[in-house]
């Protein structure tokens, strides 16, 4: 039943005869998980809970960033260093206090996917990579829930729901992960900043549609949108029986095998400094873009870009201690990862925090 403190807030939805009081009690209800606090899922997050939805998860294992601030709307300079989830939920709260938040300041990874996943109704995904994709997709095909998948690339975006009452999944549309190089994320090649939140409502539309069972569901079509034209299509797509079988357990591991690796030995920006003063500091290995190491790098760093380490790894001394790095220490992982798995490097420490972590204690020893 709803309060009367609820029957005032969502007096717009208690309207409408499609929703009614009968629909607001199933948002009050209905647990939703979202994947990813960031662009996508600040708008997610907002809207859902101004909705009413009752039990919002949040699973993030980002940290805010300055360079968020563009598109990441529910945060603000006072938020930066924190985590994210943590900082959603906060937001969450001053938006409807009566929705009730779980948190979880990780990223969601193959050990825990099938846990948390079958505490949901719905699953949201506001993730920036394919990995969580695919595992996401493959947990909810395991469990039956319904995937509500957003996607943005620079000034194009795109959404569709997938496992939603036997139609297809994200694998009938997309059979096989892309490769890094082939899928660069947006801290590579940058995003317009409001596409997010276009391409976030979206998503949280057909959220409050999949939980009330209103109107058509984005299920077997992709919804694509283009910012610099503002012209939108829709193409349809069939449930391929072969793929919509692949589950947790019958999933080719090497689809999301970086979140399945053994955590990664670190270094802070600090420690590292000294190292550099040593008798024999380590080989520094940045693996940003040119343009990125053009505007600032480690001194002596060698530049190999995380698309080209394939290509390039011989480059790499095999006993000698590596410090990977990047803009802020997720693509220095994911390198660390491939290089592991693919040439089995046994050398390799990942700076934590990137050159953000390195400037900023830079910064702190000049005051």
């Amino acid at each position: 039943m709803l309060t009367p403190d609820e029957r005032h807030r969502y007096q717009r939805h208690l309207q409408l005869p499609e929703i009614g009081e009968a629909g607001q009690e199933k948002l009050k209800a209905a647990r939703v998980l979202v994947v990813g606090a960031g662009g996508l899922g600040c708008p997610i997050l907002q809207y859902l809970a101004a909705a009413g939805v009752g039990t919002l998860g949040i699973a993030d294992g980002d940290q805010v960033e300055m360079s968020n601030l563009q598109r990441q709307v529910l945060f603000g300079p006072a938020d930066l260093g924190q985590p994210k989830a943590e900082a959603a939920a906060r937001a969450v709260q001053r938006i409807n206090p009566l929705v009730q938040c779980e948190v979880m300041a990780r990223r969601v990874d193959v050990a825990s996917v099938r846990e948390l996943v079958a505490q949901y109704d719905v699953v949201v995904d506001g993730s920036d990579n394919f990995p969580t994709r695919y595992l996401l997709n493959d947990a909810c095909v395991s469990l039956g829930k319904p995937l509500v998948s957003g996607a943005i690339y620079k000034f194009e975006g795109q959404v569709s729901v997938f496992n939603y009452q036997g139609g297809p999944t994200y694998r009938c549309l997309f059979p096989q992960p892309p490769s890094a190089a082939e899928a660069p994320n947006c801290s590579v090649i940058g995003v317009l900043g409001v596409l997010p939140g276009l391409v976030g409502c979206a998503q949280a539309t057909e959220t409050l549609k999949v939980i009330l069972d209103l109107g058509e569901i984005l299920t077997g079509r992709l919804w694509l949108f283009d910012a610099l034209s503002f012209q939108t299509r829709t193409l349809r797509f069939a449930r391929q029986p072969e793929r919509a079988a692949i589950n947790l357990d019958s999933a080719d591991p090497a689809d999301y095998a970086e979140l399945c690796q053994a955590p990664v030995t670190t270094i802070t920006p600090a420690e590292l400094a000294q190292q550099l003063d040593s008798e024999v500091p380590p080989f520094l290995l940045d693996v940003r873009e040119l343009q990125e190491y053009a505007e600032g790098h480690l001194p002596g760093a060698a530049l190999i870009p995380l698309g080209s380490l394939s290509q390039r790894a011989a480059e790499l001394p095999r006993h000698h201690p590596i410090v990977v790095y990047c803009r802020s220490g997720r693509r220095s992982a994911q390198a660390i990862a491939q290089l592991q798995q693919e040439f089995g490097f046994d050398n390799l420490t990942n700076m934590t925090g990137g050159m953000l972590a390195w400037q900023e204690v830079a910064a702190a020893s000049e005051k």
